[in-house]
């Protein structure tokens, strides 16, 4: 998903005042004779254990041949060691000699004492919520996991009102619609909570690690008829197949559940949802002019399927 300008900034902003605030625009870091990168490499070789350059770069994301100058000019500076490993002679490990033990030590206290110094005039509140936004700040911007599967569920206390506000914000940043449509919607979901009857009616949304992505219902139309309601696919999840997937699952329910066939009612503009009717096997038997959510040119459309 593409960043919003306004977080783009936001964290250029941060960038620009927190490097100020550590110093590490300048050509030495600390006060000492070291760049920031290589400290950050004598602090990897410090606290690791048998150290090679292959994990040096997987930690910092340096590149190899700059970590390959750092490298010589810290053992030139009688900071560093390399042996060969025993098992394995392709292996080159790093370590620090004691006066490079006796360096990092100086960097690491005087680093100790640079972020005292910025958090010292903070109250035990405040310290607690930065604790808190830093590690929700790495959390978020470190990098993505795999993706987590997308499961279909049924809904729960919550959804219901997700459903109302993500329709009347999605319609109206995308096609204009006013808060008539909203309110429409929370009409419909009034109705499906009062009058809900779980062997022939449902609502399905769709989900991955915990966000919702879509949602789905079945209802009880005319006669062995049901009504598809509310299909709805968030920006981020589409191109991923969930809103067929909902609407498999949903006419799946229809069928086990005794429903001669299902209707929906669509507007023409929706396009991505009138093809995904199209594949399964709805049709479109009628059509009329719609002006219900404030906009002009509105086409209503009704897709009927039978089983």
């Amino acid at each position: 998903m593409m960043a919003t300008p306004d977080t783009v900034a936001a964290v250029r902003r941060f960038n620009r005042f927190y490097t100020r605030a550590i110093g590490v625009l300048g050509r030495a870091h600390l006060g000492g004779p070291y760049t920031l990168a290589e400290t950050r490499v004598l602090y990897e070789i410090a606290h690791g254990r048998d150290v090679t350059s292959k994990a040096v770069i997987e930690a910092t994301g340096l590149d190899a041949g700059y970590l390959s100058r750092i490298l010589k000019r810290l053992e030139r500076d009688g900071l560093l060691t390399r042996a060969r490993s025993a098992s394995d002679r392709r292996n080159v490990f790093l370590a620090l000699t004691d006066a490079g033990r006796q360096t990092f030590a100086g960097l690491e206290a005087r680093q100790e004492a640079q972020m005292e110094g910025l958090i010292a005039p903070l109250s035990s509140e405040a310290r607690g919520r930065l604790t808190g936004a830093l590690t929700e700040a790495e959390r978020l911007l470190a990098a993505p996991p795999a993706p987590a599967e997308v499961v279909l569920r049924t809904h729960r206390p919550g959804d219901i009102g997700w459903i109302v506000q993500r329709h009347g914000e999605l319609y109206w940043r995308e096609y204009g619609w006013d808060e008539r449509m909203e309110a429409m919607v929370a009409r419909i979901c009034a109705d499906f909570v009062d009058n809900l009857d779980p062997d022939r009616e449902r609502c399905w949304i769709a989900e991955r690690g915990g966000e919702r992505l879509g949602s789905i219902m079945l209802v009880k139309g005319e006669g062995d008829v049901a009504k598809l309601r509310l299909l709805l696919v968030e920006p981020s999840a589409r191109g991923l197949g969930v809103g067929r997937r909902l609407v498999d699952e949903c006419l799946g329910f229809a069928r086990s559940a005794g429903y001669e066939g299902v209707t929906l009612w669509t507007q023409s503009v929706l396009t991505a949802a009138r093809a995904i009717y199209a594949a399964v096997g709805f049709e479109l038997v009628d059509s009329w002019p719609n002006r219900d959510f404030g906009g002009y040119g509105l086409t209503s459309e009704r897709w009927d399927l039978r089983f």
